[in-house]
């Protein structure tokens, strides 16, 4: 059994631990409402974008003309996977429940003869997935430094992956993110961005389900100029939701984390009052027994 020393040093360390802990709940509910409104905000912006490519896509669908990131290569050979995960750990499953999703993925694809890709964003899931696909792992991105995300951040990586397409290093490109639902569920998603999986059920949201559009310039050059940019714009709202789903998952490990430091000192604590009591009770049988010796 541990000694009284022992067990006091270790109540003391393990309260440190849960000062650490309750401190970095606290911050993440804190960075958790901006980064929700972040979240939220981005969601319609993202929809609405969707409805106007799909109005805009309709009629060049399966032409020979329409827009490569629109139509694709016409192959599925080289998949591109943009795993996005957080800088960071202490946050419960979130990084490998978004690596698992990719994993999974790359695995299906490598079994029916595909080849793959993976372009890292967030150390953590780089950490994860070169385990397995180190030859795979083609970059990373590094957010560290990046104190509030911006769409300039994601537009970079939309760069990245527009002059990998004009290259030919990939014909199908899919974007795996957390989607923020509450501070205790985040839904690993998986999202094609090329060829550009448009939502044809938003068509005619804004002005009525039989509405028609005449556009100026035509449908093909205004295609050219928006679909680049939504490619951004998904992966920002990738990195919005992240970063939301990140503090609600930090949260919640931390809650939990605090609430077992607890339980842990309250056994400590008890088991050392044992031990002083019993301590102190073999003192006294020992002091009794000599006083009725003399």
């Amino acid at each position: 059994m541990a000694s009284l020393k022992e067990l006091r040093n270790r109540i003391a360390s393990v309260k440190a631990t849960q000062k650490i802990t309750r401190a970095m709940q606290m911050v993440a509910a804190s960075k958790l409402r901006r980064a929700q409104a972040a979240a939220e905000a981005a969601r319609p912006y993202s929809v609405r974008m969707n409805t106007v490519l799909a109005n805009l896509a309709k009629p060049l669908r399966g032409r020979d003309d329409a827009p490569r990131l629109l139509a694709g290569t016409g192959r599925d050979d080289v998949h591109l996977l943009v795993v996005c995960t957080a800088e960071r750990g202490l946050c419960g499953a979130f990084n490998s429940s978004i690596a698992r999703l990719a994993r999974d993925h790359a695995v299906r694809l490598a079994g029916e003869g595909k080849t793959v890709k993976i372009l890292c964003v967030g150390k953590k899931g780089h950490d994860i997935l070169k385990r397995r696909f180190r030859s795979e792992i083609i970059d990373l991105v590094d957010l560290r430094g990046v104190k509030q995300l911006a769409f300039t951040d994601a537009d970079g990586i939309g760069n990245r992956v527009r002059d990998l397409f004009a290259e030919g290093g990939f014909d199908v490109c899919t974007l795996f993110f957390a989607e923020f639902k509450s501070v205790i569920n985040q839904v690993p998603t998986a999202l094609q961005l090329v060829p550009a999986q448009i939502d044809s059920e938003g068509e005619g949201e804004v002005a009525g389900g039989e509405a028609v559009y005449e556009y100026e310039p035509d449908e093909e050059s205004i295609l050219t100029d928006l679909l680049p940019r939504n490619l951004s714009v998904q992966i920002f709202r990738a990195l919005l939701e992240n970063a939301a789903s990140e503090m609600g998952a930090k949260m919640s490990a931390m809650d939990n984390a605090t609430r077992n430091a607890g339980e842990m000192i309250n056994a400590l604590t008890l088991t050392y009052n044992r031990s002083r009591q019993a301590q102190i009770t073999k003192e006294l049988i020992e002091i009794i027994s000599g006083a009725e010796a003399l």
